[in-house]
Order: C-alpha cells, then structure tokens, then sequence
C-alpha cells in the first residue's frame, strides 16, 4: 500500500513538474493569429465628400488644390508586439489580443485614414509571424477599391527598438517603413536590435513570474500560455550570423545589429525603398538622461537618404521643443551628479532628496543626519539611471509633484529629454564631433511628421478626445500596480534611500504610475501627394512634403515664395541662397466632429465590433471647421561648433501672428533679413494652433500651485478610478516640415 501510495504521489509530482515546464517553456499556448481582414472598403462617395471639404478650404484661403492632402499613422502596434501583448492580459485589465486586421479595420472605418503602417517591435517578431503581418497588410491592401485611388494604403515596416542603458550605448527607437509589400519587394525578415530590448524578449527571466499568473488566474489561463508561447517561439529561434549577406541567411533566423550604421548597411544590402523614422528620443521612460543627438552624426549612424523624416509627436507625448537643462549634471571628473534646482525645472534627484530630508525630520532624526541622507538619496537617484524612484523605498506618484517634467511644454513626453529634441537635432551639426565629418553642412535635415505609437491596433485615435482607457496607452491604475509587481518587489516607506542597480531591474513601459497623465490620443501624418496610391504618398514622404499634427485633421501649407529659381517652393525643401527668404504660411482648422460613427461603419463592421474596436464613436465630421488661433515661426541657425550654446541658436517663436477667427483659416507672410546679412544658414518651420477644446491630459500632472507658482500638489491621472477621462483644454497643433536655407558658404573648420 505504501509503495502504490508512493508511485502515485511520484507519478503526480512528475506530471506536475512536466505541466509546469510545458507552461513555462510555451507548449501549453497557441501563438498570435493575425485575424481575417474586413472585405469592403469604404464608400467612395464617403471619400469624395471629404476630397471635396478639403478643395473649399484650400481654395477659400487661395492654396493650390492640384496637390490632396492625406492623413496616416505611421507608428501602429498590434499585440504581435510583446509589451502590447503584455499589457492586453486578462490580470492587465486588457482587452485581449489585437492582431494586424485589427489596424486595417479601424483605420478603414474608425479613423477613415488614407494611409497606415504596421510596425511592431522586430525584437519580439520570428520569421512566421513577419509572414503573417505581411499577408495582413497585403489583404488589407486588396480590399481598398481602385489601385490608382484606393480608399485605404496599407505600409509595412517594423520599429527597430534599440535602449541602452548610458547614453554612449544608447541609439533610441526608429521605425523601417517599406514601399512595397510583395515578397519579392520586401525583407525576409525584419532586422532587430542587439541590446536590451531583444535580450528580454529571449530570456526566460519572466517567464515564471508569467506562469504564476497563469496558475493565479487559472480559469483564464489561455492568454498566459498563449504569450509564453510566444516566448518560447523566440527563446527557441536563432540569431542569424552576422557575416552572411541577407539573401544566404536561413529562413528562420532572427536578424539583429547593435547601431544604425548595420542597420542602415542591412537595408542597402536588401535594396529595397525604405525610410527610417526616429521617433521617442526625448522619451524618459526609455532614453537616458544626458541623451544628444549629435552622437549619431559620427561613426556612420546617421544615412541622410533613409533617415530623413522624424516623429515629432505622437500618443507618447511631444519631443520637438529644446530646453536648456538637464536631468543629471557632468562633472569635470566625468562623473555624474544631481544638478541644482531652476525656476523651471526641478530634477528628479532633487526631488528625491527632499522626500527623503522629509521623512527622515518626521522620524525625528537629527538634522544633520537628514541633510547627509537627502545627499546620498540625491546621488543613489543618479546612480539607478532609469530606475531612480526606486530608490525611495514606498514612493507614490504624488511625492515627485512635477520634478523631471516639461511643465512649459505642450504635451511633453514623460520625464522628458530635452537632448533628444526635434529642435537639438536641428540644432547640431558635425564640427567638433568625434568620429563625425567636420562640416556644418553634415547635419540632420528632417521632415516633421506625428502619428500615434498605439498598442492595440487602433491607428490615430485622436479625431474624437475620449476614453482614455482604449483610445491611449494608458493602463489602468489597478493595472499598473500589477505590472510593477510582475518585475520588482517594492519597498515598504522609509526615511532613507536604497540604491539600486538599473541592470537589475527590467524596463517596463507603464511602470510609473505618474506616466499616465503623459499618455495622448496621439498623432498624424499629413502627405502633400499629387494622388491617393501609394506612389504618390511615397513620394510626398521622400520629398519631405509632410507635416504632423497632435491628432485633428488641420490642414496646412508652408512654403518659400522667392527660390533662387523664381518658383516656390514647399514646406520639407533644401534651398542655397544668400538673400533674404520669404515665406507665406497658411492654415485651416478641422472639422468638427458629429457623435457616433457614419452608417457605412456600422453595416460593414456590425454594432458588436463597432463597439469593441471603434468604442462606439469614429471619425465623422461635420461642415463646420475650428479656427485657427495662431500662427508661430521657429528659426534655427545651426551651430558652427560644438561651444556655441544650442539655446542661443534657437527662436522658438522667432515670429508669432495672432489670426482672426474665422473658419476660413489664417495666411501670414515674412522674411528673414538677418539671414541676408549673416554666415549661417537657417531652418524655418511653422506651427498653427487651433481654439482651445478638450484634450486627454493636457495638463498632465494637474498641478495645484501656490502664490509662486510652485507645484505643490497634484493630481495624475489615474484610469479605472471613477469617470475620470483627464481631459483640459489646449490648442490642438501643427507643424510643418523645416525648409533649410542654406549660405553658399559657410566658415570652414
């Protein structure tokens, strides 16, 4: 009897234990399914209708109508990206998976675009998966009506997500969007980065705190075996050798480099049309403090002829403005130190001490052992890089008040870096730069483009400001805490820091519970295209006749009207000329928006899944439009060498034109006369911003301020508690892409 006791509890524990390594290792789950692609486009007359508003403005404000303009989203996520899978679980308060035919549906009936692409994390992508995302976009694509006037353009491309931990190891996130989807057109594979980001992917670390979820959650316990099949699938793949050219490389290898430079020689080797577009590099959550963009002028890592266009804006949060101070100050010694406080700006690590200098005086301490221990919290924050609140054992979001932040920005990106600004990369050039060519002419030219960055297939949410839980990436408060518990163990409060070791500890997006109220419905890419194929849009994308905006549908036109060839010439364009420039800038509101959905979504889509995808509302405008409020001018005369402060290089706003208001829109006109009598050459865009209406965070922390003016409370925002949907007023924005007006010559170095 024992013995038969006995072989029955081995038998069980055996089976246990072989359940358990199946859950863990993934051959309990299924992997992504990529969904079936609604079969109707839209109605033309649908189009027609809105061609035709877009005609009227333009011709009332005397632009040319040769040229449409289209909007898109070049930065869309499914839940074939793993941090959207993640964050898509039942214990996350998810909706469940959101798979490519998701992005093709919403943005054919929930935000009518005319263009979109995929671009989920190549990190977390095997070789299948690629071919499933491509067959998605291809069928998306053969649903859109007319090939030379399709309701809907489809791209392909994948985010090369790269985060280091310094910034001399850090190169930041850049999405690869490709011309064609055909396979003979397009990579075998997408190439992926070396680094932090697809070491998680393949490391097992996670998987068991994954699995006791499961186990926790076992009724539904379907989507956890479903990711750490996923994870199991890439623990499984190889990385392909990297000294084989990208046509002899096996099929089912996972192709990675460490920098841009292998990136960009990857996508030359393959040949095909390709445009990489920087984006999040003013991001907090994911770039390092002392973050400059001159670093990726030298050693190759900048292609001017891929690198062309960057995101300025999207649901993560605005990087576009320049600020001249910093998260964390260098010493002579190359160390790294906490920086003083400024009237506008508080450090993080400043902050840090003085929670702590708090604590430990309630406590009853000395004060001189208070002062000692708000020192060491303020060097421990530096320190911990990335992971620096957790050093301050038992903190809450609202003991950081609004330290770290861009509290004069419009929409700032969380924690943000002002070294990883749009207007820096503008800014620099490569005199002075190790390894860089020694010419001011060496430089970034890019294109302005937004688009949404949105995790769960729902391309440019931003045409109605509502649900902040769906409609941004903003988890819920419930399930941030859970996250922060799946990764790290907490602290219980205490009067003294902790140091912590940020290789330790994983990057977690949503982590912070502060970073909700840094969340947006996010942006949009508008296209000056000369048709509605996909030709003609990626032409206007080349050519950098682009400009974005934080998510209404302005319509916009920036152009130099005295080129040295007698024409004008149109926002995006490089001219050399030593007389003075003149330009014209003119801007239309969006239209307002009725509630609910057009009646072709509802029929093609079904009430269930208008109201699981769209959330019930979809871009559906009326005849009235907003107006437009103001127009502002940047200037930026790129630096001659790396001593010139870039903020002195900056005019932001050089000029500012108050408009009447009038839905017709707002023309200015203006010259430059310094840049006739000067030696430097000069970047112009504009910015038009539209009446005050509600938007989703837009007052971020919500501060309550004293007589000062000093943040002394806030309130972020917190999804899932309440009715709050975090909303305030602001002025929606566009921003054209630059026009560089160069010197024939400039001093030589």
């Amino acid at each position: 009897m024992i013995a038969r006791i006995g072989l029955v509890i081995v038998i069980a524990v055996g089976s246990l234990a072989a359940y358990l390594y199946a859950g863990f290792y993934g051959h309990l789950g299924e992997l992504p399914f990529p969904g079936e692609v609604a079969p109707l486009a839209r109605p033309v007359t649908w189009d027609s209708q809105n061609a035709q508003s877009q005609v009227d403005a333009a011709s009332e404000i005397g632009a040319s109508s040769e040229e449409q303009i289209l909007f898109g989203d070049l930065h869309v996520h499914t839940t074939y990206s793993m941090d959207a899978l993640l964050t898509s679980l039942p214990i996350m308060q998810g909706e469940g998976a959101h798979p490519p035919a998701d992005a093709c549906d919403f943005a054919r009936y929930c935000s009518a675009l005319d263009f979109y692409s995929i671009n989920d994390h190549a990190e977390g992508l095997t070789p299948a998966m690629w071919s499933e995302i491509k067959e998605s976009v291809r069928q998306c694509n053969e649903v859109a009506g007319s090939e030379t006037a399709p309701d809907l353009v489809a791209f392909l491309g994948w985010e090369w997500t790269q985060m280091g931990l310094t910034p001399e190891t850090h190169y930041g996130h850049k999405n690869v969007i490709l011309k064609d989807t055909g396979d003979a057109l397009v990579p075998t594979r997408p190439i992926a980065s070396i680094g932090n980001a697809l070491n998680a992917m393949r490391s097992s670390r996670a998987n068991t705190p994954l699995l006791a979820l499961a186990l926790r959650d076992f009724p539904a316990r379907k989507p956890y075996y479903d990711f750490l099949a996923l994870r199991g699938e890439l623990m499984r793949s190889e990385l392909c050798p990297t000294d084989v050219p990208v046509r002899d490389l096996p099929l089912d290898c996972i192709e990675a480099v460490e920098t841009p430079r292998e990136l960009f020689a990857k996508l030359d080797d393959w040949g095909f049309p390709s445009i990489v577009i920087p984006h999040g590099n003013a991001w907090g959550n994911t770039t390092p403090a002392r973050i400059e963009w001159e670093k990726q002028l030298a050693n190759g890592n900048h292609d001017p002829n891929r690198q062309t266009l960057v995101e300025v804006y999207s649901g993560h949060g605005n990087s576009e403005a320049y600020r001249p101070w910093r998260h964390v100050a260098e010493g002579g010694d190359k160390s790294h130190r906490c920086p003083p406080v400024r009237d506008d700006f508080i450090p993080e690590c400043q902050r840090a001490g003085r929670i702590i200098e708090s604590r430990c005086s309630d406590a009853g301490l000395p004060a001189s052992v208070c002062v000692e221990r708000a020192q060491t919290a303020r060097q421990n924050f530096v320190d911990a890089a990335a992971m620096g609140r957790l050093t301050v054992p038992g903190e809450t979001a609202e003991d950081w008040l609004a330290s770290g932040q861009c509290m004069d920005c419009f929409e700032p990106a969380f924690l943000y870096r002002p070294g990883g600004s749009a207007q820096n990369a503008l800014a620099v050039s490569g005199v002075d730069v190790p390894n860089a060519p020694q010419d001011a002419k060496h430089r970034f030219r890019f294109g302005f483009i937004a688009s949404s960055d949105n995790h769960t297939a729902r391309p440019s949410t931003g045409y109605k400001e509502f649900r902040v839980l769906g409609m941004t990436d903003a988890n819920s408060d419930e399930a941030s805490r859970k996250l922060r518990e799946l990764v790290y163990q907490e602290l219980p409060k205490a009067p003294e820091s902790v140091p912590i070791n940020a290789a330790d500890v994983p990057l977690v997006p949503g982590g912070d519970d502060r970073m909700s109220s840094f969340f947006y419905t996010g942006g949009l890419v508008a296209v000056h295209a000369e048709g509605r194929n996909r030709d003609a849009i990626w032409n206007a994308l080349e050519a950098k006749q682009v400009y974005g905006t934080s998510g209404p549908r302005m319509l916009l036109w920036f152009d130099l009207l005295n080129a040295p060839d007698g024409t004008e010439k149109p926002m995006g364009s490089d001219v050399v000329m030593s007389e003075a420039p003149r330009f014209r800038a003119r801007a239309v509101g969006s239209r307002e928006q009725l509630p609910g959905c057009p009646a072709f979504s509802g029929s093609t889509l079904g009430a269930d899944r208008l109201a699981a995808l769209c959330m019930g509302e979809c871009y559906n405008p009326s005849d009235t439009r907003r107006t437009i409020e103001k127009i502002e001018v940047v200037r930026i005369r790129p630096r001659h060498s790396r001593a010139e402060d870039v903020a002195d290089l900056i005019d932001d706003p050089w000029l500012s034109f108050d408009c009447l208001p009038e839905q017709a829109g707002c023309s200015v006109e203006f010259e430059d006369l310094d840049h006739a009598a000067g030696d430097r050459d000069s970047v112009y865009y504009v910015r038009a911003i539209e009446q005050a209406t509600p938007h989703v965070n837009a007052e971020n922390l919500r501060c309550e301020t004293d007589d000062s003016g000093a943040c002394v409370s806030t309130k972020p925002c917190r999804p899932g508690s309440g009715s709050d949907e975090c909303l305030a007023p602001t002025g929606a924005r566009a921003w054209s892409s630059p026009i560089f007006v160069d010197q024939a010559q400039v001093p030589s170095f």
